[in-house]
């Protein structure tokens, strides 16, 4: 048998990992490993048009999976490309090891040819970012990178020579064991019992979820049922809570709509469950506040706590439901539903109103017939800007459907990227994606990937022509927008021309055909829809001191918009409410 280079034994331990395949763009410095995956047939190379595209690929392929991803950039300029969508991954939480290859090793630090540091530069946005000088260190550091990866969620780095890439590998290396799953975390008696005697104290408790509450759906209904709490959530917590939840009040901040803001603000006591929601400017300060957190450093720094737990939530909840007492009184959960209720009715015409003649299209229209059309278990990735609004209000999860988007790291051009990451998981299963015009043209170059691969994406492009979120920002401070108008080509036709289907929707009765039609479509397809470019919107409840950048108007050009089928949960809800 030939002996191993340290390329091919990289490329094993990455198998034995779990990793199924790696995204990137190839170049000298990678060489070695590529060869190396080409001649195994246990991991794939997804040749991808720009490094960013790779890293936000890896992220969205880890957040379907739960399994690690990987992703690589050649030395210099390459893998420099890959931190955007590491920093999204990383703040995702989402397990991907990034391979940065490097100069030839004997040049580093002598200003060789494309040089630059990868273990400094990628050391913010991962947990773990180290250089191999020595073939005999490559088996521990990238087990190290993956244990750090997998273990804490969230990005690890190995900066790998090219040269050394190729030597022999070490004799008689050791196969090191592999942490790939992560352990439940239960927190300890004494925290469970401080946080027991609080919800019992408590006349009108609410709880606030996010992301971590993924997986424990059946603990906080179960939970909420027991001490008659209403429940809120983060937008990253949307998709694990909201659905069959009967005591949904929407969600809070930014994109917020429902009366979560008044349930967190009127409570008692507010439990913060999985959620490192950013905006402190929307949560209380004169009522009493727990975290339930995995990760102990997100404890309190954005609120003041009265209890800190270190733990998952639903390992929390299953301590606590067995404990708290059952509360009677549902006069404050009613009295939030009803609230809940009225404020969706009262921005639902938004969207319904004369839809079918209004052009450009409402955008809040296309939201809506998109959530009606769209498979069960389709999986939705959303461009940051007015494409979160869209979906923060009118997607619709039922447990099966996934909601990915870059959340906590906000950057452009995600949707695209994500939904190739997503879409090879599983090319059987819907994936659209929700791109706006301006995040869609900076990454447009891997719709070419879509056509590639022949990958199943259906693009169904908000195309109002601006830069609509910022825009907003704009015109709320009294600014005068400038610099966010985009001229267009006609998205389609380049779909056309590249090889996919393509369809230019310029009015509503258009719509639902076109949506069809591409639905139907077995390859990849691009929907590029016009709409109105001043369907714009804000909080419910916002004001200057709250955010810089947005503020109450005094004209009222700016809409509410709707909030589509969720308007029909809360009414059902409501059915619930005992009548006097």
């Amino acid at each position: 048998m030939a002996k191993q280079n340290v390329a091919e034994q990289f490329v094993d331990i990455l198998v034995r990992a779990g990793v199924r395949r790696m995204y990137g763009v190839v170049g000298d410095s990678l060489n070695p490993v590529v060869d190396a995956i080409r001649r195994t047939g246990d991991i794939e190379w997804i040749q991808v048009r720009h490094e960013e595209t790779a890293a936000f690929a890896a992220g969205a392929e880890a957040q379907i999976t739960g399994r690690l991803a990987a992703c690589a950039g050649s030395c210099g300029p390459g893998n420099l490309h890959l931190i955007n969508g590491l920093y999204d991954a990383h703040r995702s939480m989402a397990p991907v090891l990034a391979l940065a290859s490097h100069i030839p090793s004997s040049e580093i630090g002598l200003g060789y040819f494309q040089e630059t540091h990868p273990d400094r530069l990628f050391a913010e946005c991962s947990h773990y970012s180290e250089l191999i000088s020595n073939p005999r260190q490559m088996p521990r550091v990238l087990q190290t990178a993956i244990q750090h990866a997998v273990g804490r969620s969230g990005v690890g780095v190995v900066a790998l020579p090219g040269d050394i890439a190729a030597e022999p590998a070490p004799e008689k290396t050791v196969e090191h064991a592999l942490v790939t799953t992560r352990p439940s975390v239960r927190p300890g008696d004494g925290e469970i019992e401080k946080l027991v005697r609080l919800v019992d104290e408590a006349d009108k408790v609410t709880l606030f979820c996010g992301s971590g509450t993924a997986g424990a759906h059946a603990e906080v209904m179960e939970f909420a049922g027991r001490v008659k709490a209403p429940v809120g959530h983060a937008l990253r917590g949307k998709e694990w809570i909201q659905y069959d939840n009967p005591y949904d009040v929407g969600m809070s901040g930014l994109l917020g709509y429902g009366a979560a803001y008044e349930a967190t603000h009127e409570c008692d006591l507010l439990i913060l469950l999985g959620t490192d929601f950013p905006y402190n400017a929307f949560l209380p300060d004169d009522v009493k506040i727990v975290q339930v957190d995995i990760r102990p450093e997100h404890l309190g720094r954005r609120s003041q706590l009265d209890l800190a737990v270190w733990g998952d939530a639903r390992e929390t909840l299953r301590a606590l439901n067995a404990r708290v007492k059952v509360k009677p009184d549902r006069r404050f959960l009613d009295r939030m539903l009803k609230k809940h209720a009225d404020a969706l009715e009262g921005v639902v015409k938004a969207y319904t109103r004369k839809v079918e003649k209004h052009t450009p299209i409402h955008p809040e229209y296309v939201a809506s017939v998109l959530d009606e059309l769209a498979d069960e278990d389709a999986v939705f990735t959303v461009d940051t800007g007015m494409c979160n609004v869209w979906a923060a209000r009118y997607l619709s999860p039922n447990g099966k459907r996934r909601i990915i988007g870059s959340f906590s790291h906000g950057s452009m051009a995600n949707a695209l990227p994500q939904a190739i990451g997503a879409q090879f998981t599983d090319r059987g299963r819907q994936v659209v994606s929700m791109s706006g015009d301006g995040g869609f043209s900076m990454l447009m170059g891997d719709f070419l990937t879509l056509v590639q691969y022949d990958l199943p994406v259906k693009v169904v492009l908000f195309n109002n022509s601006s830069l609509g979120m910022v825009e907003l920002e704009m015109l709320v401070s009294g600014l005068p927008s400038y610099g966010t108008a985009n001229k267009n080509p006609d998205f389609a036709a380049i779909a056309r021309a590249a090889g996919a289907y393509g369809v230019r929707v310029e009015k509503p009765k258009q719509l639902s055909g076109a949506l069809k039609d591409a639905f139907r479509h077995k390859g990849p397809a691009l929907v590029d829809v016009v709409t109105d470019p001043n369907a714009l919107s804000i909080p419910p409840r916002i004001s200057a001191e709250m955010v810089t950048g947005f503020a109450l108007s005094a004209s009222k050009i700016v809409l509410d918009g709707g909030v589509g089928r969720m308007v029909q949960m809360a009414r059902s809800n409501l059915r619930n409410v005992p009548r006097p």
